[in-house]
């Protein structure tokens, strides 16, 4: 099978980045970002964001997770302790970010370090999550290898029922991460390919902004 995508061009021309107009810190330019995309709405889950790891196989894994917190300490999710990307962390700490906002072409991606959040947080959000979403956490030893989506199925099923009158506490192979970043790059779409690019790298405990060449 043979696709040529070469003729598929898109035409950059919805903003510009100046570098003296962004924030001296790369969280706050974030949360300017971030606000801005939700008030666009073109994208549906502004919140979906890519997360790298380096596997235990020495190749690098992307797959997409939900942002569900951020502040002046980083990015924070949540996700099985015991999956391939949990796993991977414990070994490998250092892991990147991305975001994709086509509508506004723009993106953002940033390198950083991650750590597991208190035991008390992770419990907050868990108790504030749909009774559905408790259960699956239950539901699913997730990466491995399942005989047929039945076994998923007939779990959830027999969880329900155990549970239709009870509370369910978070299990402890659930809960959140925090990634704190060391390098922020915000990109702007441009015309000819001529994108805007602004890196914040963080020196001696301080943001320093660049701009980097397209």
């Amino acid at each position: 099978m043979n696709r040529d995508l070469h003729a598929f061009r898109q035409n950059y021309a919805k903003g510009a980045l100046l570098i003296d107009d962004m924030s001296a810190h790369p969280m706050e330019q974030f949360a300017i970002w971030y606000k801005e995309i939700e008030e666009d709405g073109g994208v549906k889950e502004p919140n979906a964001m890519t997360l790298a790891t380096l596997g235990e196989d020495g190749f690098p894994k992307s797959r997409i997770v939900l942002l569900k917190e951020y502040d002046q300490e980083g990015f924070v999710f949540y996700t099985n302790y015991e999956s391939e990307k949990g796993v991977s962390m414990a070994k490998h700490a250092k892991i990147g970010l991305s975001f994709f906002w086509p509508s506004m072409e723009r993106q953002i991606v940033i390198k950083g370090e991650v750590r597991k959040v208190t035991p008390e947080r992770s419990d907050r959000y868990f108790n504030a999550r749909p009774k559905d979403s408790q259960l699956g956490a239950l539901v699913s030893d997730q990466s491995t290898v399942i005989e047929n989506r039945q076994v998923l199925e007939d779990k959830m099923t027999a969880l329900k029922a155990k549970y239709e009158h009870e509370d369910i506490t978070r299990p402890s192979h659930w809960g959140g991460y925090i990634v704190t970043p060391v390098s922020m790059e915000f990109w702007q779409g441009r015309p000819s390919r001529l994108h805007d690019r602004i890196r914040y790298k963080l020196e001696d405990q301080q943001w320093i902004k660049e701009r980097l060449a397209p």
